[in-house]
């Protein structure tokens, strides 16, 4: 890419015998062009034959797939596309709110605002006051230059606003949070008209600020492009998360179970199924310390019957068993700190010994500079699950999705999609003795034959837009050739 920007001296070799007519630097510019642009065509190309879906129910051993994730991302970038001329209307700034995978939708869905209405773009700023307290940049995340240049055609992207627009000079933007879910028109007739007033405006939240479905095809397939292609890690978190997916890869191929049981998702769901009562009691006076988690007084049973919490690490260990998966399946556990540490997790290493964590595959040193950094180190989680050979969320957060979501885009890559409502009914069961075990595996697999990231339509639910199939984790808008999917 670097090399057809960069020219060399073209040299006659004195071993060439008559007049040569030495190549203008334009033609040895198009040249490389060219090159590049037919050997990344065809590796994508491959890639996609490659990592086709197959449909078979995976028994006992993961089948191996032929390309990992973060050796996609190690293909050869494209020359850089040409800048985008237009008028700018204004300053977009944003302060993103969240996790890691939550801050990278809205990312995405706000460089997709700023292409919409014709807005230069500042480098977005990261939550820092969330639960997680992370106080990490974009740029010890992201690759800042990677990101500015490879959408360059679409917005143009800055990495602070100008000394003008600076409080230091007395301007004061206009802050403010879009209105949930909204579609095309609300920020053209909407958000569009007060950048004629203020020319810079600072949307505070923007989580899910942009609609699932409605959208035009060219803005979708935009949100795609930032999301898989212009949200990349920084060298850093690369080669670290590319350094533990070749560890799990040696030793065969491996599952990864974003087992979500730690304690901030325990304490904000109020799911307490398993804990003791000084635990639920300690999850109880952690909730009702954050003011902004408006629910408080919560049932437990009843959430768990719904399907509304995430499965526990007991749970788990009996639905594995029952889809098949053998004792000496290699299990990586991409989260955070399991609330009750080793205890909870007894019962399921007992049924699967295989059971690793980043920080039982990499020496203290490596982790050290990601230490106290929650998202740089739930980059690491995101690189080991989207290249594993299967993936199973135990809760459906913004980190399931979005995993989901770069797994259906590299292939179609196996990801379980676990009916919760329906297994802790069975396990219930079980427990009870109303299933035998026969019975209660039977049940299991059958009721996730179809629940396995296999191509299908997005769901849509007309005005409820939080009920309905989230983009990022099915944007079949870039999965497919034909604009309707209908295939």
């Amino acid at each position: 890419m670097e090399a057809a920007r960069s020219e060399r001296s073209v040299e006659k070799s004195p071993a060439v015998q008559g007049p040569v007519m030495p190549r203008t630097r334009l033609q040895v510019w198009f040249i490389r062009v060219c090159s590049s642009i037919l050997i990344w065509t065809c590796l994508v190309q491959l890639v996609a034959v490659g990592e086709l879906w197959h449909p078979r129910l995976l028994t006992g051993n993961p089948g191996s797939t032929k390309m990992s994730a973060h050796e996609e991302r190690s293909l050869p970038s494209p020359p850089l596309p040409p800048p985008r001329n237009y008028t700018s209307n204004g300053f977009l700034k944003i302060s993103c709110n969240g996790g890691l995978n939550q801050m990278r939708s809205a990312i995405c869905d706000m460089v997709t605002v700023a292409r919409l209405l014709n807005l230069t773009m500042v480098v977005p700023e990261l939550d820092k006051t969330s639960f997680w307290a992370d106080p990490s940049n974009f740029e010890d995340i992201f690759d800042v230059e990677h990101f500015i240049n490879s959408l360059r055609d679409e917005v143009r992207i800055v990495k602070r606003l100008p000394k003008r627009f600076g409080l230091r000079y007395g301007y004061q933007p206009l802050v403010k949070a879009p209105v949930s879910w909204s579609n095309e028109q609300y920020y053209l007739q909407q958000i569009l008209p007060l950048f004629a007033k203020h020319k810079v405006l600072h949307f505070n939240r923007t989580d899910s600020r942009l609609a699932n479905n409605g959208i035009s095809l060219e803005l979708q397939k935009l949100r795609c492009r930032v999301n898989f292609q212009a949200l990349k890690f920084t060298p850093q978190i690369e080669a670290l998360g590319n350094k533990l997916v070749q560890i799990m890869q040696q030793k065969g191929p491996y599952l990864a179970l974003h087992l979500r049981y730690e304690m901030d998702m325990l304490a904000f769901s109020g799911c307490t199924y398993g804990c003791t009562q000084e635990e639920a009691e300690e999850l109880k006076r952690m909730r009702y310390a954050f003011p902004w988690w408006r629910e408080k007084e919560i049932v437990s049973e009843e959430k768990r019957s719904r399907g509304l919490c995430p499965i526990t690490p007991e749970e788990m260990a009996l639905i594995l068993q029952a889809l098949n998966f053998s004792r000496e399946t290699q299990i990586y556990i991409s989260s955070g700190e399991i609330y009750g540490s080793e205890r909870r997790l007894a019962a399921l290493r007992a049924a699967f010994p295989r059971i690793v964590k980043k920080e039982m595959l990499l020496a203290p040193e490596d982790l050290r500079q990601f230490q106290n950094h929650s998202s740089q180190m739930a980059a690491l989680d995101f690189m080991v699950s989207v290249a594993s050979n299967i993936f199973i969320p135990t809760y459906d957060g913004n980190m399931a999705r979005v995993v989901e979501g770069f797994r259906r885009y590299i292939g179609f890559k196996k990801t379980y999609q676990l009916d919760r409502r329906r297994l802790v009914e069975l396990v219930d069961l079980h427990h009870n003795q109303t299933l035998s075990w026969d019975e209660f595996s039977a049940a299991v697999r059958l009721s996730h034959e179809m629940k396995m990231g296999q191509p299908s339509q997005r769901i849509v639910i007309a005005d409820k837009p939080k009920e309905e199939e989230y983009f990022y984790a099915n944007p079949q808008e870039c999965l497919c050739e034909d604009t309707s999917c209908a295939d």
